[in-house]
């Protein structure tokens, strides 16, 4: 390949737009395009390959990115200055791509070394949880938490990577029905079944809406020795609840250290997938890498839940296209026509994306950024819709609602059952996650050597012609069997994931 070849990369015949794979100075000549550069092109921004006339549609992975606002010569660079989003209609053709299942034999499916619970669910890491049902009990949770992690008293314990606090911002001054407070339970709920979990205790105040009987009640849960609730009013106050806590959460550790990784399929695998520091390579490296890596993961019968229904916006027909049925196509486009409506009536709208640090990563508008988003969730069938924080019952593909901060998302799609998070950024974003260790993908090279301590993996080697998103993908795949054997991530060497845990908030502040 010649060096001014490597200087742009081209994603589709049909685009009428090519990306710069460097800062391209004014005037450079770009031989396979036959196009000469007007104005200095920053790194990983569009040029326009040929005319195109105001109005027309600016083309990028052969899908409409943007409409241009004026006249754009061939040569130009194209972005927000010169591009803007516009509503336009999409065919979604539903479940008219369904490709056929190439699932791996049983016998030869891959395996990692996990945690089988009673449930018959596996882990991937073996932690007690402090959730609370209230934020008036966020500070008493983290004091119990304290009270182990910051002594030795776990030292006797080995197999027990921690007692945590999952503390968040509601619970009380807030309806006792409706999406919001949905929304809430099924978050607690989830944590509390959650497979990387061997004991829980709740700590509430005792006063607030959401009240710990209720969640009780609604989920069916049942306390024993390794579940367990209390209240600070019934306990007598602060220093009372944190001793008494301390106490209980002491007698679960034994029977929580008991437990051992034992060879387990690879279908027990739950993988969240997420983007955030999002920059223009995110949909041409590490996206479709991971992409890559769910279609493996799907092929051995595990599962892959995309999020951040804002983030697919205007990708929304390619996965209604792949959906299994026409009723699960139609939720997913149900959920998009609630987003609308949700922003609308709070004054926003849906191309309130990119983000400042996206576009000067050379993402211009809402459409471009979402199908690049859309490719982490590789190129099988859409197998269910699920809301915010529900049980994903389904194995392979699958879409769970969610708003696109990324910490929210994650929070529900661990929620959902996800033992394991995979997470690529272009910016560099700096992420972790407890019960469930995150893995960080670099979407460009530079990024990854100026990060590296945060990054697992870099995937901006496909940019620069060193490596394929096949053989990416195939990397990927292994480490998620490797950090679900219990190494490490980047973040969790780091100690991230004792204040990722935001529950959506939805409605009145009360």
């Amino acid at each position: 390949m010649s060096e001014e070849a490597k200087l742009t990369i081209r994603l589709n015949v049909n685009d009428n737009v090519i990306v710069a794979r460097v800062e391209i100075l004014p005037g450079t000549h770009i031989q396979d395009e036959n196009i000469k550069t007007i104005v200095q092109i920053p790194r990983g921004h569009k040029i326009a390959t040929s005319l195109i006339s105001k109005g027309d549609v600016v083309r990028k992975y052969n899908q409409i990115i943007g409409f241009a606002t004026e006249d754009i010569s061939a040569g130009d660079h194209i972005h927000t200055h010169n591009c803007e989003f516009r509503v336009f209609e999409r065919d979604y053709a539903f479940s008219t791509e369904l490709i056929k299942s190439t699932k791996v034999p049983i016998e030869k499916q891959r395996t990692f070394q996990g945690y089988k619970r009673q449930t018959g669910r596996v882990g991937t890491r073996n932690h007690i949880g402090i959730l609370t049902s209230v934020n008036c009990s966020a500070t008493v949770a983290r004091y119990i938490a304290d009270t182990f992690n910051k002594t030795d008293l776990l030292m006797d314990y080995p197999n027990i990577d921690g007692v945590s606090a999952f503390v968040h911002s509601t619970g009380c001054g807030m309806a006792d029905s409706g999406e919001g407070y949905e929304n809430l339970q099924r978050t607690l709920w989830g944590y509390a079944r959650h497979p990387n979990f061997s004991g829980i205790l709740i700590v509430g105040l005792g006063c607030e809406v959401n009240q710990i009987p209720f969640l009780l009640d609604s989920y069916g849960l049942e306390l024993n020795d390794t579940f367990q609730t209390m209240t600070i009013q019934e306990s007598g106050g602060t220093r009372k609840t944190v001793d008494e806590a301390v106490e209980r959460i002491k007698t679960m550790l034994p029977t929580a250290n008991e437990v051992t990784r034992e060879p387990v399929p690879a279908s027990e695998l739950t993988v969240a997938l997420q983007c955030g520091g999002s920059d223009s390579y995110s949909g041409i490296t590490a996206n479709p890498a991971l992409g890559n890596a769910v279609d493996r993961l799907v092929a051995n019968g595990g599962t892959g839940i995309l999020s951040e229904t804002p983030e697919i916006y205007g990708a929304e027909h390619l996965l209604t296209r792949r959906a299994i049925s026409p009723d699960v196509g139609e939720r997913l486009v149900e959920r998009i026509r609630w987003w609308e409506d949700y922003t609308a009536r709070n004054h926003g709208t849906m191309d309130n994306n990119p983000s400042p640090g996206n576009k000067a990563g050379g993402l211009t508008t809402i459409l471009e950024k979402s199908l690049g988003a859309a490719a982490k969730g590789g190129t099988t069938n859409l197998m269910g819709v699920y809301k915010y924080g529900e049980l994903i019952e389904k194995k392979g593909f699958v879409f769970m609602d969610s708003p696109g901060y990324d910490p929210a998302s994650i929070t529900g799609q661990v929620a959902s059952g996800a033992n394991l998070v995979c997470f690529t950024t272009g910016r560099g974003s700096v992420y972790g996650c407890k019960p469930s260790p995150s893995i960080k993908l670099s979407t460009n090279t530079a990024m990854y050597r100026k990060m590296s301590e945060d990054m697992d993996i870099n995937c901006g080697v496909i940019a620069d012609g060193d490596s394929s998103v096949e053989e990416v993908g195939e990397q990927i795949f292994e480490y998620f069997l490797s950090v679900a054997s219990g190494n490490k991530s980047k973040s969790e060497e780091m100690g991230f994931g004792d204040n990722e845990f935001i529950p959506w908030q939805i409605g009145a502040v009360m």
